[in-house]
């Protein structure tokens, strides 16, 4: 199993960028995907992206291509997302979640180890 905190979230005017980041503790060799994802108040958590741990191959929500990059640095044991062009929409708790199986990588129920969160708040 791993451990993992999430980094960076914050207040951001419309248009604005942040970049969150997560660590990564622990267990790191069982981990074949690395995710974010994100929970407005009163929705369900939702896939924003996601990293394969060793192949670097990424995946996004439709709506967010274009404007975040996830990306890991396995040196560090750190994966971030870097999010451009933010949009009150966008205003969450934005979690990391690792994923051992290899598949399900868009799914929250493919992730079984969790962050705390860290909020995002885009003004408009």
């Amino acid at each position: 199993q791993v451990q993992l905190a999430e980094f960076g979230g914050g207040l951001v005017q419309a248009g604005g960028s942040l970049r969150l980041s997560c660590e990564v503790s622990g267990r790191t060799a069982t981990v074949k995907y690395m995710g974010w994802f994100r929970q407005a108040p009163g929705k369900e958590r939702e896939f924003v992206a996601s990293v394969n741990w060793n192949a670097g191959v990424t995946a996004y929500a439709e709506s967010e291509k274009g404007r975040f990059t996830i990306s890991r640095d396995n040196a560090k044991n750190t994966v971030y997302l870097q999010m451009n062009s933010l949009k009150p929409e966008d205003t969450a708790v934005y979690y990391c979640a690792a994923n051992y199986l290899g598949w399900r990588f868009r799914e929250k129920d493919g992730y079984p180890a969790w962050g705390q969160g860290t909020q995002v708040t885009v003004s408009s």
